[in-house]
């Protein structure tokens, strides 16, 4: 993976076309071009419009033919590199495999494919196994199914009833996993993300997340992709130590404790937890402010699993303020997208755009940037991010679903007076210097400053990029040498 930042998108959100419509844009003498080293492609399966946003594919290995097909993919892998997801877990209700289970049942070739209740509680399962199941929204992890044969049955729908879980260790839960991974080796790309692979382990007992043999699964996996060429990235929000675990075992995880720890330090005009933060992370980590889904706070708090008790990277008061800050930040728009108030849920999320849960304050924002870019791992950027987007109410009042509300489609139009407005553009002078200075190669150090400073520095021989921060004021700037050997400023007010 290159040491560059990398977009995050929807191929339809960002400018309103297809693959050879994004290509352009990213390259080719686009208006973003030869800003990114990679693009991580949101789904671009058949269908992008399900109930999920793609999230519960159809066809995984069909690109979806709004878009395009999967020779524009691999033309674009040609010129950066690209990301694509595998979702792990789960399956669309209306995929091919599952409507033949459903009409013929055990009597269909798939009827391995999907996890049954009874096939991880073949004893029965009492209650108190079922709410010891770690769940990432509300309800019980299961629905009742009608089959075509009149029998009924009990499968696992982690997510939502139009989701069916996979059997991933079943023959065919593996062939179905395995078939993916060649389709994309094929077609060029080479970085996948296993999206929701926490909960695709189920066990008698336990939480059903992130248990030692998910471990066992995610390492085999990785394997199966490394032999073709592809690195992977494991999404999981949880517990800051559990990132920790898992990062010693794969190729990358997500820092989704930044996010929140950014908010609090410029809530808060402290960069202690921060710091604590930085002295204990994996450096394996692809660093966000934002992605499709919503603001983490879990990745912050305390342990809320089975191993409950240990405190989290601040004070419970202080997470409980820091929601209700960005919730008055947006006006009170990210509440009507968070929580009870929007369907398709997270219960560990605040659904709102980052330059939205700083009140739009544009010094504040590229201070963050900065912070992000400062930060060792490789950074990616949200394509609404990207362009200092606000909370979408038409989208959210249309769909209904809270993380929409960070999930705009821009227009070309759009997209050109974006780039007009001075936070843009000196954001992008952020990604410029992220990309080519030569000091992001080397060494790493934070200072020892007072809490309501951040000094963050990066050494590369005699090449120096140094981060200035006032929490206080939220204001910063970077220092850095230049090509002729002098020190040069840029300053982050738009």
């Amino acid at each position: 993976m290159k040491n560059q930042v990398q977009l995050i998108t929807y191929v339809d959100r960002l400018g309103g076309g297809g693959l050879k419509e994004l290509q352009a844009l990213l390259t080719e003498g686009g208006a973003l071009s030869g800003l990114f080293g990679g693009v991580h492609l949101l789904p671009f399966f058949h269908p992008i419009d399900g109930s999920d946003a793609g999230f519960d594919p159809i066809d995984h290995t069909q690109v979806d033919p709004r878009l395009g097909a999967w020779p524009d993919v691999q033309r674009l892998t040609q010129q950066l590199d690209v990301m694509g997801d595998v979702i792990v877990n789960h399956m669309s209700s209306q995929s091919p495999q599952f409507l033949d289970y459903a009409q013929h049942g055990d009597a269909s070739p798939y009827a391995g494919l999907f996890l049954g209740l009874d096939d991880v509680f073949p004893n029965g399962a009492k209650e108190s196994d079922l709410l010891a199941v770690y769940r990432p929204r509300p309800g019980m992890p299961c629905t009742v199914v009608p089959l075509g044969n009149g029998q009924k049955r009990l499968l696992w729908t982690t997510f939502t009833p139009s989701q069916l879980d996979i059997n991933v260790l079943h023959p065919q839960g593996a062939a179905y996993l395995q078939g993916i991974l060649q389709t994309f080796a094929s077609n060029g790309i080479r970085m996948v993300r296993l999206d929701a692979v926490g909960y695709a382990i189920k066990k008698p007992g336990t939480s059903c997340f992130m248990l030692p043999e998910t471990f066992d699964f995610i390492s085999s996996f990785a394997a199966q992709a490394r032999a073709l060429g592809i690195e992977v990235l494991v999404e999981i929000h949880a517990y800051h130590q559990r990132q920790i675990e898992i990062a010693r075992q794969v190729d990358w995880v997500y820092d989704f404790a930044l996010p929140p720890l950014v908010l609090h330090a410029l809530f808060f005009h402290t960069s202690a937890p921060l710091k604590r933060w930085l002295a204990m992370r994996p450096n394996n980590a692809l660093t966000v402010l934002d992605t499709h889904d919503g603001i983490g706070i879990i990745d912050i708090g305390a342990d809320a699993s089975d191993r409950a008790g240990r405190p989290g990277l601040v004070p419970p008061a202080e997470l409980d303020a820091l929601v209700e800050r960005i919730h008055a930040n947006s006006g009170g728009s990210s509440r009507q997208a968070t929580g009870a108030a929007a369907s398709n849920l997270d219960l560990y999320q605040v659904n709102c755009t980052f330059y939205d849960a700083l009140a739009r304050n544009d010094a504040a924002y590229l201070l963050a940037r900065a912070i992000q870019f400062f930060m060792p791992g490789v950074p990616q950027v949200y394509y609404v991010g990207l362009l200092a987007g606000e909370n979408d109410m038409a989208l959210l009042e249309k769909s209904g679903v809270g993380r929409d509300i960070n999930r705009h489609h821009y227009t070309p139009a759009e997209i050109g007076a974006a780039l007009q407005r001075p936070v843009v553009a000196r954001l992008l002078d952020l990604i410029r210097l992220r990309n080519s200075h030569p000091a992001f190669a080397g060494q790493f150090s934070v200072a020892n400053t007072a809490d309501e400073q951040l000094l963050m520095r990066w050494q590369h021989g005699s090449e120096t990029a140094e981060l200035q921060a006032d929490l206080r004021t939220a204001t910063g700037r970077v220092l850095h040498t230049a090509a002729d050997g002098r020190q040069q400023t840029l300053d982050l007010t738009a």
